[in-house]
């Protein structure tokens, strides 16, 4: 057991944390408390897009830090506009709004819907979203996740959502025909939390002319599988589409919390000074880290490598693993990966763990990577060389369903 993590009475029992405490990370590896080193295929849940310690990012934080952290959001802060620039260059829309966090990213989108909808003299305005979807925590996100028991214990949820299955147009159509109070459609282009499950490109083209058609808002959460984690800046645009309202966070500031919703032109001018707004949101340091951490992913050809690396990892599991007995599939783009089992899996973290790899399992059976972007194919190739056995073992041990 490290002995640090022992030592932490005080904080809330709000996570079921796994035996080890980090302290200090280089590349793709980290280091516990005790001194032993794990390959990280988990990136803190996608966060940390330049791996650790990078070489280019933090001489410029350290630079950021001596100068300004904070400043609120009464006065003009120039790295707000700068980020704000490069982010509507890569998305081809037209405004962002700074925050904190995904969760506060949906929070505003939700709240650019409802706005949309009031504007247009809907009174009760409604929200397409999907199953097995996660957008947060707070009443109005978890609300609107597709998981119950993120939403037990928390009711009366929030209304104003209208739930429907992946990749069906004819569910989203049946489902919306003759409800005057629809505003928007919201999804992950990949749900993350709920198993790494992709939207169609063909289902998000048909839901982006649904949207053009009845004037409702395309929002789509890149939160988790934006910022070039499948080989292109936003995985939506694999799909040739451009949303009205895209949320961002996790991997944007390479660790530094920070969130974004990016809008285009039918949903830039909804919020007016006084509709919303944060006292952290757009702060200097973490701009600083959004503009640099942009300009590394440029300049190191970190998509490109997500993509190739991606490719790699994904051809090199399946080859191993698609003859075992309780493999289902592997889903997902690039760096960002589920490997489907056929019974619940969580044990495998810890299995992990214990072997020097960091990763998650999500949607209880699915075993996910999202390693930094910086990933090398010969790091990649040891991750299947840690992992393949550990679901082997596991698959020849565990009941089958």
């Amino acid at each position: 057991m490290n002995a640090a993590v022992s030592a932490m009475p005080h904080t809330m029992n709000t996570y079921g944390r796994l035996p080890m405490a980090v302290s200090h990370g280089r590349g793709v590896r980290v280091w516990d408390t005790n001194g032993k080193s794990y390959l990280d295929g988990l990136a803190g849940i996608a966060v940390n897009t330049l791996g650790h310690n990078h070489p280019k990012l933090v001489p410029a934080l350290q630079e950021q830090v001596a100068k300004m952290i904070h400043c609120c959001n009464y006065y003009v802060i120039p790295e707000q506009e700068t980020l704000a620039a490069k982010l509507v260059e890569l998305s081809g829309m037209t405004n962002v709004f700074f925050c904190n966090s995904g969760l506060e990213a949906n929070e505003a989108a939700i709240k650019l819907a409802r706005k949309f909808g009031h504007d247009k003299g809907i009174d009760r305005p409604v929200i397409v979203v999907y199953d097995k979807a996660f957008h947060g925590r707070s009443l109005a996100t978890l609300s609107a996740t597709g998981n119950t028991k993120i939403q037990k214990g928390f009711e009366p949820l929030v209304e104003g959502f209208l739930r429907v299955p992946l990749n069906d147009i004819d569910a989203l159509r049946q489902a919306t025909a003759n409800n005057p109070n629809v505003v928007a459609v919201f999804f992950e282009t990949i749900q993350g939390e709920g198993g790494v499950n992709p939207m169609r490109a063909e289902y998000l083209r048909e839901v982006r002319a649904l949207c053009d058609q009845q004037d409702w808002l395309l929002m789509i959460d890149e939160v988790q599988c934006g910022l070039g984690r499948t080989g292109k800046w936003f995985a939506h645009q694999w799909a040739g589409i451009v949303p009205d309202v895209m949320p961002l966070a996790k991997g944007l500031s390479s660790g530094v919390p920070v969130g974004a919703v990016v809008a285009g032109p039918k949903a830039a001018g909804i919020f007016q000074p006084g509709n919303h707004g944060g006292t952290f949101g757009g702060n200097p340091l973490a701009m600083r880290a959004g503009i640099e951490t942009l300009r590394i992913i440029e300049e190191d050809g970190l998509l490109a490598n997500a993509a190739r690396v991606g490719a790699h990892l994904r051809s090199a599991l399946q080859t191993a693993l698609e003859q075992e007995p309780g493999f289902v599939e592997i889903r997902g783009q690039g760096l960002m990966l589920g490997i489907q089992l056929d019974r619940p899996c969580g044990d495998i973290m810890n299995r992990a763990l214990q072997a020097g790899l960091l990763l998650s399992v999500t949607a209880e059976s699915v075993v996910r990577l999202v390693p930094p972007l910086i990933l090398t194919e010969q790091e990649a190739d040891e991750i299947v060389s840690i992992l393949v056995p550990l679901i082997r073992q596991f698959l020849q041990e565990g009941p089958a369903p």
